[in-house]
């Protein structure tokens, strides 16, 4: 089984779907999880409705890349188009404040142990 690069044969569809764009906005990060805010509307570009229909559940970035098979940066152009309709919300992840607030060590190998035991 030979596997072939994703953009292999496609440049002319990747630049088709993007407009010609190749900027791409960096507020989505690859964990970013994205949540539909409407239900698609006909006339859509297949790419966004496919979009909207994959984050009805919080989504993210990377697997809406994975699942859609575009490159991360395509994904992110869709997401920034789909963003500024107001059709998608982005929830980015939190930093933990500090360290003091992750659980201790200990704790945290307490519970895999147990989970190993399970």
């Amino acid at each position: 089984m030979t596997r072939k690069p994703v953009d292999i044969g496609v440049p002319d569809r990747l630049h088709t779907v993007t407009g010609g764009r190749s900027e791409a906005d960096d507020s989505f990060d690859l964990v970013t999880l994205i949540v539909s805010e409407c239900e698609p509307t006909q006339g859509m570009q297949s790419e966004h409705t496919r979009i909207l229909e994959l984050c009805r559940h919080p989504t993210a970035l990377v697997e809406l890349a994975a699942e859609l098979k575009l490159p991360i940066t395509v994904v992110r152009i869709l997401l920034g188009d789909l963003h500024d309709m107001g059709k998608v919300s982005a929830r980015h992840p939190r930093a933990a404040e500090s360290v003091a607030g992750l659980p201790e060590t200990a704790l945290l190998q307490e519970v895999l142990h147990g989970l190993r035991n399970l």
